[in-house]
């Protein structure tokens, strides 16, 4: 199993997919405007049920390569799943890419999506020892890099004509952290994930 276990931040926490998510995630990958920033074109209820499945599946991969997390709202609020971000780990090197950060409108973790990055980051460079994380925005998602440097990003270079989604052509925005640099920054619960704790980190009242 190579599962993770779930990460507790100040204002929304992180965790594996589970079969009760099915609903959300099809209203996020099917949906025209909450995909409309991503690498993909929305999918039909048949793909994003399929997508679903295999992202379920990810946790039981031998020499697992793809997380796709849950973003709920902070315990003890109820568990529900209010959108998705993922972690890509790439063939070579020490290297993973931050990916499909998502929230549904009206989430009480709206304004701080940052978080479920840095959350991800701690859990990337602390556990699974990496070295390099990257991301990227579509460079007209403006938004986008308030949000980037908020959980500890830095640009690096515009990738013109990257992917092409809903008929058009877009140019991507990416940024990296470094392992050394960004766990200078790291809050004392980013800290404790990054030294392999797995309890929960909420702040106490």
């Amino acid at each position: 199993m190579t599962a993770l276990p779930d990460l507790h931040g100040e204002h929304l926490r992180l965790r594996e997919l589970r079969l009760e998510d099915r609903d959300v995630y099809t209203r996020i990958f099917t949906h025209r405007t909450l995909t409309r920033y991503l690498g993909i074109d929305s999918l039909g209820p048949d793909g994003a049920d399929a997508s679903f499945i295999q992202a379920l599946a990810q946790r039981v991969q031998p020499r697992r390569r793809r997380y796709t997390l849950a973003v709920c709202p902070p315990a003890p609020e109820p568990d529900t799943m209010v959108g998705t971000i993922g972690l890509l780990l790439e063939d070579f090197g020490s290297n993973a890419m931050i990916t499909g950060l998502v929230v549904v409108p009206g989430a009480s973790v709206s304004g701080h999506t940052h978080e479920a990055g840095r959350l991800l980051m701690a859990y990337a460079f602390g556990p699974l020892g990496l070295h390099r994380l990257w991301a990227g925005h579509r460079s007209d998602h403006t938004h986008m890099q308030q949000i980037m440097r908020a959980a500890g990003f830095l640009p690096e270079a515009t990738l013109r004509h990257l992917f092409r989604t809903q008929g058009t052509w877009h140019d991507v925005t990416t940024y990296a952290a470094l392992a050394h640099e960004w766990t200078q920054g790291a809050s004392p619960g980013e800290t404790a994930i990054l030294n392999g704790a797995t309890a929960d980190l909420t702040p106490s009242v």
